[in-house]
């Protein structure tokens, strides 16, 4: 009777790390990494999380054309425009569903020149979703201290690119890249 009880325990400890490990998260999209922020960028933190929200919304749907309105005009994400990154979004639509996202944001920096307002979060985060073929959970992308640039217009933050520019070579062979975060 011992064992069994060890044996049990043991049981439902693996099933629940099992349960954790789940690619799929089912929180919130944006977590702030503790001290990430400083008092006086809570509020602009507060409306970055909730413009990374929306666009998780949209993704969460497939709503590729509300999804766009996220992205600034001249956006550019080491070389991709925004006529590229509706094409990439295509693309990730049709392979896979339940499409979610996380962000971890671990700096916040925020520029003022004039009326315009600039942000630059450091974000670690990734993309998961399930394969239509397979039915498979997958993780379609995932990103380490990644610099997001943002800037904010007459009523919400947009996304510009990152912080990089370009990248000198990109091998053809290369997964697409996720231009949203």
């Amino acid at each position: 009777m011992k064992n069994f009880s060890v044996y049990g325990i043991m049981l439902m400890l693996a099933g629940t790390m099992l349960v954790a490990y789940h690619p799929t998260p089912s929180t919130a999209a944006v977590e702030m990494a503790v001290g990430a922020m400083d008092e006086v960028h809570q509020t602009v933190a507060k409306q970055l999380a909730a413009a990374f929200d929306r666009a998780e919304m949209a993704v969460q749907h497939a709503d590729l054309d509300a999804l766009m309105l996220f992205y600034e005009a001249d956006y550019n994400y080491h070389g991709l425009k925004r006529s590229d990154v509706r094409r990439v979004w295509t693309e990730v639509f049709s392979h896979y569903r339940e499409i979610t996202s996380r962000h971890v944001f671990t700096e916040l920096k925020v520029v003022r020149t004039g009326s315009m307002t600039k942000a630059f979060v450091t974000c670690t985060g990734g993309l998961y979703g399930i394969d239509k073929e397979s039915g498979r959970p997958v993780t379609i992308d995932n990103w380490a201290g990644e610099v997001h640039f943002l800037v904010k217009d007459e009523n919400a933050w947009k996304f510009v690119g990152n912080v990089g520019g370009v990248l000198p070579e990109v091998p053809a062979t290369s997964a697409p890249h996720h231009p949203l975060f």
